[in-house]
């Protein structure tokens, strides 16, 4: 079943001046419950646009966006689209202002009306989702690691309880410890089975890892969608749109191309360590 349906759907920046851009042109898209979504595409893309139109921050000017049924363009209620679909954006923790992590994670669900009591529920759930001690609570926000304040910011947005929850380029500007940090966290809140996830990325390791469908954009349009394997198997076209394979399927075309009988569709590296651990047991090699 669908939770976000994308109908005809185009934008243009500052239309009807020499300034104009268009950004989308005529995106058709249906988002199941339950999905993970990788959006990709080179800068100026149409990607970061198409989400931002997803939960109302952009309102189309031609065609529509329906989430669970209702209509961006005829609803009186943005505030509560905006609690369904919840937007992490690129560098959040840029966003913390609150003097501890608790009242950082509490200020959406103030703003919902609730109680002090189930502000506070929240909160401690919000933590524990993202695997955050609750020890942090009264700490300083600013105190934190660089991935730990990320994990601060996307418990903020789970604290409104949203049904779809966007990422746009979650491990931007992160050393390897946040961002493997940050990449294992969101892959624990899809495992809980009840969040649809939408993720902005330029690295095709990332959305091999975690996405199961794909969708490619370019010059404002669906150039490619289908899973992350059958995506990466067509590099060519890929390669056209500037963009890339993942260097494991890299690896493993380049072995086939030396004569290692091993299918080039692996693209993560555990995939990859199978596949070549049974062609070596093949050739005697292990």
């Amino acid at each position: 079943m669908s939770i976000l349906e994308v109908k005809n759907l185009s934008h243009t920046y500052s239309p009807n001046t020499p300034f104009a851009k268009e950004a989308l042109r005529d995106i058709n898209l249906s988002i199941d419950r339950g999905d993970f979504v990788g959006i990709v595409g080179h800068t100026g893309s149409g990607k970061s646009t198409l989400v931002q139109c997803l939960n109302g921050l952009i309102i189309p000017r031609e065609g529509d966006v329906m989430v669970d049924g209702v209509s961006l363009k005829k609803t009186k209620n943005l505030k509560d689209i905006r609690k369904r679909v919840g937007m992490v954006f690129q560098y959040p923790e840029y966003q913390l202002f609150e003097e501890t992590v608790a009242k950082d994670i509490a200020f959406g669900p103030k703003n919902l009306g609730l109680s002090a009591d189930e502000v506070k529920e929240r909160v401690e759930e919000a933590l524990d989702r993202v695997q955050l001690s609750q020890d942090l609570k009264d700490r300083s926000p600013f105190e934190l690691s660089g991935g730990q304040k990320r994990r601060v910011a996307i418990a903020g947005i789970l604290a409104m309880k949203p049904s779809v929850l966007i990422l746009d380029e979650p491990t931007a500007g992160l050393d390897p410890h946040g961002r493997d940090e940050i990449l294992s966290e969101i892959n624990h809140l899809y495992q809980e089975g009840d969040m649809t996830i939408l993720m902005v990325s330029h690295s095709m390791e990332e959305v091999a890892k975690l996405a199961r469908r794909m969708i490619v954009m370019n010059h404002g349009q669906v150039a490619m969608d289908g899973t992350p394997r059958e995506l990466f198997v067509q590099g060519k076209k890929l390669e056209d749109l500037s963009l890339t394979t993942p260097q494991v399927t890299k690896v493993m075309e380049e072995l086939k191309s030396r004569g290692a009988d091993v299918a080039t569709d692996a693209i993560t590296l555990d995939e990859a360590y199978r596949e070549i651990k049974n062609y070596l047991k093949e050739v005697g090699h292990a």
